[in-house]
C-alpha cells in the first residue's frame, strides 16, 4: 500500500498541470528618452515576436530574445503584435504606452484582464483553503498543533507568551512558503507554454479523472489514501531535534503530508484552474490556499482559550468529507468529457453527462436527508439537522433545475462544464429545421458534415461549408472552438443561443472547427511553419494550423465573418465576450 500511494502521489504531480487557457510570451516596457520613446519586448525562449503595426508605420518582422525599438515621441504609442512558436500563434494584441510626465504607463486592457484573472485565482485559493480546514485531516490537527506550541513554549526556560505567538505565526508563514513554493515549482518546471499544450491532452484529462474518482472513493470510505507514514515520522523527528525557524518549517511539512489525503484533490483542482493563466497564477492560487489554511493555527495560538469553543471533530466532519466526495465525482466527469469529445468516443454526450449530474446531486440530497448512509457514518449524524436540510434543498433543487437539459434546455449554470449542445441527441424544440427547407441546396445530401439544429445550418468541415455557402450565396460565420474550451461553452449558452442572436446567425452558414479533435486524417499533411517542418495528423491539427496561419491566433473561441468566396466581410474578429449588444453590433447581417 505504501508503494501504491507513493506512485499515486507521483502521478498526481503530473496531472495537476492540465487545463491551461492563456499564453502570454511577450512582455512590453517603455521609457521616454529625450524626444523619442524606447520600447522593449521581452520574449520567452522559443517564441518569435511578429510586429503587425508600430506607431504610424505598418510592417511585419520576427525577432528572438529581446526586441528594442526607438521611435518618435507621441502622446500614445501603440504596438499591434502577436507571438508564435513552432506549434502555435497567439491572437493579435495591442499594447499602449502613454508618454506621461512621470514616465508611468497606464495599465492596458490586456494587463487589467490578467490582473483580474490572477485575483480570481487567489480568491479560489482562499475558498479552497477554507474548505480544507473543515476536512477530517486538518481540523483535528488545529488543537493538537496549537497545544504543542504552547507546551513547547512552556517547557523552554524563559519563554514568554509573545514568543509562543511568534512561533505560531512563523508556523503559519511556513505553511504559506511551502504551498507557494509548490505553485512556483509547477510553473518553473513546465512553463506557461507547456501547460497550455496540455490543456486538451486526453491522456492527462483521463489521468486527472481517475485521480478524482479515487479520491472520491476514499472520501466515501472505501479505503484511505495517505502518503508513506515514514515521511511524516522522519520530518517530525527532525523537527524535534532541530531548533529555530528550521524546526518550525519541518513541522509545517509534516502537516502538509499528514493532511494530503484531504487537501490533495482541492490543491489539484486549484492548480488545474490556475496553470497557464499566467506565470504568477499558480503561486497566487497557492498563496490564497495557504493563507486560509494557516490562519486558524496562528489565531488559535494567539488566543488559546478560544480552542475550547471549537466543535469537537466527529461525525459532522465525515458528512463534510462525503459531501466533498459527491462534488469530486461531478467535477471528475468534466475531465472525462474533454477526452471523450477529443477522441469522438461518444460515451459522455450532453444528455448522458447531465443525467449523471442529476443522479449525483440527487444522491447528495438524499444523503444529507439521511435517506442513504455509509458504514463509517455515526448514527447521530444520520439525523437531519437544520444545516443539512438547507444543503439538501439546494442539492435537490439543482438536480431538478438540470432535468430540462435532458431535452436540450441550455442550462447556463453548468454550460462551462457540460459537453456542447452539438452532442445532444434528445432535442425537443418546436420547428427546429422546417423553416429552412426552402433555402437548402438540392445537393444537401452530399455534405457529410452538415447538420441543422434549431434552424441553424452548421458544418464541421471548412471545405464543405465554404462549398455550400458559395452554392447558396450565403455568408459564413467561422467558429474556431475546442472540446475542452470552457469559454466556448459559455459563449454558446450566454450569447449564440439567445433568440435575438439566433435570428441573425441563421443568415450565416456556421462552420465550427474543433481545434482539439483527435480524429485521424486520412493522410498526414506535412508543411512548413515558422521555418520548421510540421506534420498535421489529426483533424484538430488541421484546424489549429489554419487558425494560426490565416488569422495569427491560437485562442478559442475565435469568430470570423467571411463572404461566400472566403474573404472577410468584417475586418475584425470576435473573441470571448458575453456582451450581447457588442456581439450584435459586430455581426454584419
Amino acid at each position: 500500500m505504501k508503494r501504491l500511494t507513493t506512485i499515486f502521489f507521483a502521478v498526481i504531480a503530473i496531472a495537476l498541470t492540465a487545463q491551461a487557457q492563456l499564453v502570454q510570451p511577450i512582455k512590453w516596457t517603455g521609457e521616454i528618452v529625450g524626444d523619442s520613446v524606447r520600447l522593449t519586448a521581452t520574449i520567452e525562449h522559443g517564441w518569435h515576436l511578429n510586429i503587425i503595426e508600430l506607431g504610424d508605420g505598418f510592417y511585419m518582422d520576427e525577432y528572438e530574445g529581446t526586441f528594442t525599438e526607438t521611435i518618435a515621441k507621441a502622446d500614445t504609442v501603440r504596438v499591434r503584435y502577436n507571438a508564435c512558436d513552432d506549434k502555435m500563434c497567439t491572437a493579435p494584441e495591442t499594447w499602449e504606452f502613454v508618454t506621461l510626465a512621470d514616465n508611468q504607463s497606464p495599465i492596458t486592457d490586456s494587463e487589467a484582464s490578467e490582473t483580474q484573472s490572477i485575483w480570481l485565482i487567489f480568491l479560489m485559493g482562499l475558498l479552497g483553503g477554507l474548505l480544507a480546514i473543515f476536512t477530517p485531516c486538518v481540523w483535528p490537527i488545529i488543537p493538537m498543533t496549537v497545544s504543542f506550541f504552547i507546551k513547547r513554549g512552556g517547557a523552554a526556560k524563559g519563554t514568554t507568551n509573545a514568543q509562543v505567538v511568534r512561533d505560531a505565526i512563523l508556523y503559519g508563514l511556513s505553511i504559506v512558503i511551502i504551498y507557494v513554493g509548490l505553485g512556483l515549482l509547477v510553473t518553473l518546471i513546465f512553463g506557461a507554454s507547456a501547460l497550455n499544450a496540455l490543456s486538451t491532452n486526453a491522456v492527462v484529462n483521463i489521468i486527472f479523472f481517475l485521480i478524482l474518482v479515487l479520491f472520491a472513493a476514499s472520501f466515501f470510505g472505501a479505503f484511505e489514501i495517505t502518503l508513506p507514514s515514514s515521511w511524516s515520522t522522519a520530518l517530525n523527528s527532525k523537527s524535534s531535534n532541530t531548533t529555530g525557524f528550521l524546526s518550525i518549517l519541518l513541522m509545517a511539512f509534516t502537516l502538509v503530508i499528514v493532511s494530503f489525503s484531504c487537501t490533495g484533490p482541492i490543491i489539484g483542482t486549484l492548480l488545474v484552474e490556475a496553470a497557464g493563466k499566467s506565470l504568477l497564477a499558480p503561486a497566487m492560487g497557492m498563496l490564497g490556499f495557504a493563507i486560509a489554511l494557516a490562519l486558524p493555527f496562528s489565531l488559535f495560538a494567539m488566543f488559546p482559550s478560544v480552542l475550547k469553543k471549537l466543535p469537537k471533530s466527529g461525525g459532522w466532519m465525515n458528512t463534510f468529507k462525503v459531501t466533498l466526495a459527491f462534488l469530486e465525482l461531478a467535477l471528475a466527469l468534466k475531465f472525462l468529457s474533454v477526452a471523450d469529445l477529443a477522441y469522438g468516443w461518444h460515451i459522455l454526450d450532453r444528455e448522458v453527462f447531465v443525467s449523471l449530474w442529476i443522479v449525483i446531486f440527487s444522491l447528495l440530497g438524499c444523503y444529507l436527508l439521511g435517506l442513504i448512509s455509509f458504514p463509517h457514518d455515526d448514527e447521530d449524524q444520520r439525523k437531519t439537522s437544520v444545516p443539512r436540510l438547507f444543503l439538501a434543498i439546494i442539492s435537490l433543487s439543482f438536480a431538478m433545475y438540470m432535468v430540462p437539459g435532458l431535452w436540450g434546455a441550455p442550462l447556463r449554470a453548468i454550460s462551462a462544464f457540460a459537453p456542447p449542445m452539438s452532442t445532444q441527441d434528445w432535442v425537443m424544440t418546436p420547428g427546429s429545421s422546417a423553416p429552412l427547407t426552402s433555402h437548402l441546396s438540392p445537393l444537401t445530401s452530399e455534405y457529410k458534415t452538415m447538420t441543422i439544429h434549431d434552424g441553424q445550418i452548421t458544418f464541421t468541415d471548412y471545405d464543405e461549408g465554404m462549398a455550400y455557402a458559395k452554392e447558396n450565396n450565403m455568408p459564413v460565420f467561422l467558429d474556431f472552438n475546442g472540446f475542452g474550451c470552457v469559454n466556448c461553452r459559455k459563449m454558446e449558452a450566454a450569447v449564440l443561443s439567445k433568440p435575438e442572436v439566433a435570428e441573425h446567425m441563421h443568415k450565416y452558414v456556421l462552420i465550427s472547427l474543433i481545434v482539439d479533435d483527435k480524429t485521424k486524417l486520412d493522410e498526414p499533411i506535412t508543411l512548413e511553419e515558422n521555418g520548421k517542418t510540421v506534420t498535421l495528423k489529426t483533424v484538430g491539427d488541421k484546424w489549429s494550423h489554419m487558425q494560426r496561419a490565416h488569422y495569427q491566433s491560437n485562442a478559442q473561441p475565435y469568430y470570423v465573418q467571411l463572404d461566400a468566396d472566403g474573404n472577410r466581410i468584417v475586418e475584425g474578429s470576435y473573441a470571448y465576450d458575453e456582451d450581447i449588444e457588442k456581439f450584435l453590433n459586430w455581426l454584419k447581417y
